[in-house]
């Protein structure tokens, strides 16, 4: 198990009060895998530094999480397939 930071950019035309039950159903993998999910932190719509697709803005979400490798993968590339989801950046912060 290893500890990962997740970061995930939504597209702003997005309900925010949609953004977590779907986090909560995409991390159910993690606990099923024997992880945990130690935070989930919605910061909301937030104005980016560059436009991605045409929005200047974006509705964060960061989520520490403690899982396999196997596991971290197949949550980004999940998220990479969500049209509602812009950019995901997953890091395995610094001990």
């Amino acid at each position: 198990m290893r500890a990962y930071e997740l970061m995930v950019i939504f597209n702003p035309t997005v309900d925010e009060r949609t953004v977590g039950p779907s986090m909560e159903k995409l991390l159910s993998n993690v606990t099923e895998a024997g992880g945990t999910v130690e935070n989930v932190d919605i910061w909301g719509k937030r104005r980016l530094a560059y436009e991605i697709e045409k929005q200047s803005e974006g509705i964060y979400v960061v989520v520490n999480m403690t899982t396999t490798p196997d596991v971290a993968q197949e949550i980004n590339r999940l998220l990479s397939l969500n049209e509602t989801v812009m950019r995901t950046k997953l890091l395995r912060p610094e001990a």
